[in-house]
């Protein structure tokens, strides 16, 4: 296939895949899939291979579903579809390894030839059991478990699915809601595609997607030829359940492929902090991908050369039915994992650790007035890493890429208040490049009732640490007006006065803070990013706050009094 006419149908593909996720995103019922943008959708061929991706979306959704449609379709061969099927599952070790996450599946006809597959994972406002928290024993607690299987079949509606799921959430008509914009976004993908199939005379994607895989597959093999044959170790702590939990990486390079082995880290814990493999796969390859290739398309021809492996029964290749609920909060901490194992060989691509692991708060309870009970759930994020030559992006979410949801959508959804939403000074580990600060929540809910708080939150204990000389940067807490100890993974009723703030962790730094630029300095305390005395104790910068000048002379003083 001839260049210009590859990049006129992959430009068509992407914004097929791109109008997916729209239609999905414009039809949902919750803030987390319409405001956070918690889904991921893309394009399948006949074969089950992933060829593209919509931009939105996370790489645990996504690279997990690319790796998930295998399993999909040996449960119903795509010999076995007729149209107007669609299939349906949240299985974790099939998916998203996680129940609250559910795939939908659409094979797309052109009269009755099957051309292609859109699928998309969303995840669920309420699935049932423990909600939001890790303190499950086993996955039968954390809620209602979909096995793959026909939610349409033959365009009629398998409306014992959907009793099933209203019998069983908190929140029947949202989830019930978002799994008809799931249809609806594959249905708007299929769409696009049939006329995108009419207007190039095409009769499936077949032959396109060999080309784009095989052109994938082709230049992720160059970049990892490119790296240095070897080994590359790192280990990892983070703050695990009742014990720290130990991710211990080694990469391995030979040739054009890569082996990403996490033998030696812990093994699987009876709570729901458990991981599938599917899902360390997809933090793990989107780790590599960070580092090597980020410029290259994300489908099944980056896969490809890439081997990921965890021992059995692991907390990164969980076995059934381990708790799986809160899987994020250790998932989420492999690409920083993969990146520390690259810290020595490729220290100008590789950024420091950051929070890493989403912070998620779930409130439920009476609203104060009305009655009406409510159930609400948000993400929030701290701070990343910094890199050579860019300090770390404060209150974003890496790996996620999840939005936080504005202030003013909460207060519209939910009886709570937010009584302060600001970046938490001095949270960014210093460096020559200092880390992404967290951010500070004051939370308010409006009930004369105790109410449900529930919250997965992880660096509570173990800071995200800094390379090549960058510092670790700070913990988070969890705080209340009335002292109440808050557990950062078990849910539990509060008073109905209590006001509870959430402090988020901020990221590692990146190289010697005696080799920031002073001036760097200045500025982070004219934004209040960083404060004079730590400007001081840190990057050994004096600074005179009437005049907003550098002190040079003390400056140079003190800087020698640092270094010996």
């Amino acid at each position: 296939m001839d260049q210009i006419t590859l990049d006129i149908l992959w430009s068509r593909l992407i914004a097929t895949v791109n109008e997916q996720a729209a239609a999905l995103m414009r039809a949902s019922f919750t803030s987390i899939v319409r405001e956070a943008g918690d889904l991921s959708a893309g394009v399948f061929d006949r074969r089950g291979r992933m060829v593209a991706q919509a931009v939105t979306g996370t790489p645990g959704h996504i690279n997990s579903m690319a790796t998930g449609m295998i399993h999909i379709l040996e449960r119903f061969p795509a010999d076995s579809l007729v149209p107007g099927d669609i299939l349906i599952t949240n299985d974790p070790w099939k998916t998203a390894s996680q129940l609250n996450d559910i795939t939908i599946a659409t094979p797309i006809f052109s009269g009755n030839k099957l051309v292609a597959f859109f699928a998309n994972t969303c995840h669920a406002l309420d699935i049932g059991g423990r909600g939001l928290s890790a303190d499950s024993r086993s996955v039968y607690e954390e809620g209602i478990f979909i096995p793959v299987m026909k939610l349409y079949e033959a365009g009629k509606a398998v409306e014992a699915i959907f009793e099933l799921l209203r019998a069983n959430v908190r929140t029947p008509e949202e989830v019930y809601g978002d799994i008809h914009s799931q249809i609806v976004g594959n249905e708007v993908g299929g769409k696009q595609l049939l006329a995108f199939l009419k207007e190039f005379n095409l009769e499936d994607i077949e032959t396109l997607a060999d080309e784009i895989i095989g052109r994938t597959e082709k230049g992720m093999r160059d970049r990892i030829r490119s790296l240095s044959d070897g080994e590359y170790r790192f280990k990892l702590s983070i703050d695990g359940f009742d014990a720290p939990i130990v991710i211990n990486t080694c990469i391995s390079i030979n040739e054009d492929e890569l082996a990403v082995d996490f033998d030696g880290s812990s093994g699987a814990v009876p709570r729901g902090i458990n991981v599938c493999l599917n899902y360390t796969r997809a933090y793990a390859t989107y780790g590599i991908k960070c580092v090597i290739s980020p410029d290259i398309p994300n489908n099944e021809g980056s896969f490809r050369p890439v081997k990921v492996t965890a021992p059995p029964g692991s907390i990164l290749n969980a076995n059934f039915p381990s708790a799986v609920g809160g899987r994020h909060l250790v998932g989420h901490f492999l690409p920083s994992a993969v990146m520390g194992a690259f810290a020595l060989a490729l220290p100008d691509r590789i950024m420091a650790p950051g929070f890493d692991g989403l912070w998620d708060t779930h409130i439920s309870g009476v609203e104060r007035g009305t009655g009406k009970y409510f159930s609400f759930t948000w993400f929030s994020a701290g701070g990343t890493g910094a890199l050579k030559g860019q300090d770390g992006l404060s209150a974003t979410a890496y790996p996620s890429g999840i939005a936080g949801v504005p202030v003013e959508v909460i207060e519209a959804l939910a009886p709570l208040v937010i009584r302060r939403r600001e970046l938490r000074a001095d949270s960014g580990g210093p460096g020559t490049f200092r880390g992404g600060l967290g951010q500070t929540i004051e939370i308010e809910v409006l009930t004369d009732e105790p109410y449900l708080f529930a919250g997965l939150y992880e660096r509570i204990n173990f800071a995200a640490p800094g390379l090549h000389g960058g510092r670790k940067g700070h913990t988070g807490r969890l705080l209340t007006n009335n002292r109440i100890d808050l557990k950062p993974k078990i849910s539990c009723r509060l008073p109905a006065d209590t006001v509870v703030t959430l402090e988020m962790p901020g990221g590692g730094g990146f190289g010697p803070p005696m080799k920031r630029d002073p001036m760097r300095v200045l500025n982070d305390v004219r934004n209040g990013y960083v404060l004079p005395k730590s400007a001081r104790f840190d990057y050994g910068v004096v600074i005179d706050t009437d005049r907003w000048e550098i002190d040079e002379s003390a400056t140079k003083e003190l800087r020698q009094q640092m270094i010996g």
